[in-house]
């Protein structure tokens, strides 16, 4: 299978960003291109959503993009310098170092196992001492306790009691009530959630460090 399509994006890129280009392309930064990284991700989850197969490799064209686009803006740097293959590199080796069941000799019974196994590998790579080290806290508040939960379950700490959940209409249509009452009794949900999040995370935060000593 030839992939001679991604250097020709490559060469696409370094004609917009050179001089003789494109003057809109040679004066994006990292900083102006993150509004647009969003709004593809957006656009990819509808066209997910939607199952336009169209629509699907458009939004994955555009994201690609957003890739070529960092990376060509990175070789650019006076100091750390890095492009595309160096991006492509580095994700290579990730793949391998964390998937040691595929491309070593370790033994995994279930998908579970897998993911305890990249949490494990990616603690000891990046020397992460707390489970929330890498969580961006910013992230809207459902998917910030999403992902403190699972991270938090991944190294073996304590979650919530969970509320037994049936399937994810129910799930959605119980969480839609909840926001019901919460805009009623004029609540801002997002704040309230938000709030729980971080004292939970302030309390596994404290588990860890009893477990430590």
């Amino acid at each position: 299978m030839a992939y001679e399509n991604l250097i020709r994006l490559v060469e696409v890129m370094n004609r917009l960003r050179s001089p003789g280009g494109c003057p809109w392309d040679a004066e994006q930064t990292h900083e102006s291109l993150i509004k647009y990284q969003l709004e593809e991700s957006y656009e990819f989850i509808e066209a997910v959503e939607t199952g336009n197969r169209d629509d699907l490799k458009e939004e994955l064209g555009d994201l690609l993009l957003q890739v070529y686009f960092h990376s060509r803006i990175a070789e650019e740097h006076i100091d750390a310098p890095f492009n595309i293959d160096d991006v492509a590199a580095a994700v290579a080796d990730k793949l391998i170092s964390r998937h040691p069941h595929v491309f070593a000799d370790t033994k995994v019974e279930s998908s579970a196992e897998v993911l305890r196994n990249w949490e494990k590998i990616k603690n000891e790579e990046k020397g992460r001492t707390t489970f929330d080290a890498g969580v961006p806290l910013g992230q809207p508040a459902l998917s910030l306790t999403t992902k403190l939960i699972s991270r938090a379950e991944k190294n073996g700490l304590s979650i919530p009691e969970p509320i037994e959940v049936s399937d994810e209409t129910t799930l959605g249509e119980q969480l839609l009530q909840l926001i019901s009452g919460a805009v009623k009794a004029d609540i801002d949900p997002e704040s309230a959630l938000r709030s729980a999040a971080l004292k939970y995370r302030d309390a596994v935060i404290e588990e860890q460090k009893n477990d430590s000593r």
